[in-house]
């Protein structure tokens, strides 16, 4: 009899702690405010998402997932029924996405908002308003995985034709190619050698035809600087420059003068010379007009001669 009123008062006591576990679970679940109903409609696959799942607005849970269906209208269209609370600032342009947590596989609806049409959306049980679905990462990576998958296969043919043994081959030369490259660059050191060991007294001659340079520089420079000065005092006002101008003008005004002067002087003794060359011409041809004078009786056998008539 005791162990039977052992066995019932445990029993009772596992009883009791179910029902405090059940109100405990009903209490923190308990609505505080009504709820209000809003569907998605998709033709995405919803892995994971189960009834009861959380409701998330941009992280913030804002209500439960009631119920998931197909929508008789749409062939192959899936319904998901939520409920969220009135404050939760649904607009025209929310939509929702699926979220899993961590690596469990969970699924639960994720809300957000990309501002374009900030109107708020009124829903009730007569009108259920809908809420657009969008693809979320695990949706687009599982629709361009066909496209990964073939560009994988196709990098795999690329691979596998630059391994092909011709290639294989051809690589193998290249890496020769490039050995024996290495091995005439590893010599040309030696070969440089005896110019570098030249180099230093190179280096000390070309010092000192650059110091010789930047002295035939310097001398020119105080050579240009002279002239320059020169060049300056030969054009200054009172320099030989305006000197010797005024004295071409002065030589040019003697000269004027002389000419003046010496033109009719040169006439004159040019009508002497005439007169002089007549003379000299005249007495080589009658020498004897120097003692008879230049009026003379022709004589015999000369040219004018007449007998004197009886």
């Amino acid at each position: 009899m005791e162990n039977k009123a052992h066995a019932l008062l445990a029993g009772l006591f596992t009883l009791v702690l179910l029902i405090i576990a059940i109100l405990i679970a009903l209490w923190f679940n308990r609505d505080k405010g009504g709820r209000i109903p809003y569907e998605i409609a998709t033709k995405l696959s919803v892995p994971g998402l189960n009834p009861q799942a959380a409701v998330r607005y941009r992280g913030l849970d804002v209500g439960r997932v009631d119920a998931i269906g197909f929508d008789p209208k749409v062939p192959g269209q899936i319904v998901v029924l939520l409920s969220v609370k009135p404050d939760t600032p649904i607009t025209k342009s929310t939509y929702g996405t699926l979220g899993y947590q961590g690596i469990t596989g969970i699924a639960y609806v994720q809300l957000d908002d990309d501002g374009s049409n900030p109107v708020r959306v009124k829903s009730d049980k007569d009108n259920i308003a809908r809420i657009e679905m969008r693809a979320s990462l695990f949706d687009k990576l599982q629709t361009k995985g066909l496209a990964i998958l073939e560009r994988t296969e196709e990098l795999t043919k690329r691979f596998n034709a630059l391994l092909a043994p011709e290639n294989q081959k051809a690589m193998l030369a290249a890496f020769d190619n490039v050995s024996l490259a290495a091995t005439e660059i590893e010599a040309i050191p030696k070969q440089l050698e005896p110019t570098l060991v030249k180099l230093p007294a190179m280096t000390s001659e070309a010092t000192q035809t650059l110091a010789s340079m930047k002295k035939l520089a310097n001398d020119t420079s105080a050579l240009s600087n002279n002239l320059n000065t020169l060049a300056t005092n030969l054009q200054a006002p009172d320099g030989a420059v305006a000197k010797l101008s005024t004295a071409i003008d002065q030589v040019g005004a003697v000269a004027e003068k002389i000419e003046d002067q010496a033109l009719p002087l040169t006439h004159d003794v040019r009508t002497s010379m005439r007169s002089l060359d007549r003379t000299l011409d005249h007495l080589n041809e009658t020498p004897q007009s120097i003692l008879f004078g230049s009026r003379m009786t022709p004589g015999p056998g000369e040219p004018g001669f007449s007998t004197p008539s009886k």
